[in-house]
């Protein structure tokens, strides 16, 4: 039996997060890559999301990661338009209602978020913005992964999500590899790094 293979991808934007598609899209068999047979992607980045996905052979992580008794903490960057209030900061730190599943709302639990500087090391410039066009850049920890969670919830607070990076989970992150990129690491680092 072969061992299980690990892998470190950094999405690009305008990528669906799956090997096989019957839309026309960006898939991930489309990364300069060769993926071994039966590889999947750990959770999943929207289309327009990019940053660290993670992707492997084995079939348990999955459940461990996202269904397990330990929360697993996911760092996000989100430039959103127009400036954000510190009134706006503590309710997103608190919880805000958002949608969920058949008309219902959600609450998300308390998480970290702060205001941040502009990143200097994200690897392309974006969505360029009107030169009148105001905007702020956020660091969101979230120990919860709903549907489109961020975007929904700075969406419930009047700002659009105009960038969404995905920037670590854990002690793993994307900071050294380039969109599109891939790196694989061993399973010894894989379940330490991700606190698995």
């Amino acid at each position: 039996m072969n061992a299980d293979r690990y892998f470190l991808l950094n999405k690009p934007m305008n990528m669906v997060s799956q090997f096989v598609s019957t839309h026309h899209v960006r898939l991930l068999s489309n990364i300069d890559f060769i993926f071994p047979e039966g590889t999947h992607a750990i959770g999943r980045l929207d289309q327009m999301s990019e940053g660290l996905l993670l992707l492997t052979t084995n079939k348990k992580v999955t459940k461990l990661l996202f269904q397990g008794t330990r929360p697993h903490v996911r760092t996000y960057l989100v430039q959103v338009k127009n400036k954000v209030s510190q009134d706006t900061l503590k309710q997103l730190r608190d919880g805000v209602g958002i949608s969920a599943p058949n008309g219902s709302t959600y609450t998300t639990t308390p998480c970290k978020v702060d205001i941040i500087e502009p990143p200097t090391n994200l690897w392309e410039n974006g969505i360029v913005l009107h030169e009148n066009q105001q905007s702020d850049w956020l660091r969101i920890e979230l120990t919860e992964g709903k549907y489109h969670q961020v975007r929904k919830m700075v969406a419930t607070m009047h700002h659009r999500c105009i960038r969404l990076v995905r920037w670590s989970i854990e002690d793993v992150s994307v900071e050294s590899i380039q969109p599109g990129q891939v790196q694989e690491v061993n399973e010894a680092y894989f379940f330490k790094a991700l606190n698995l």
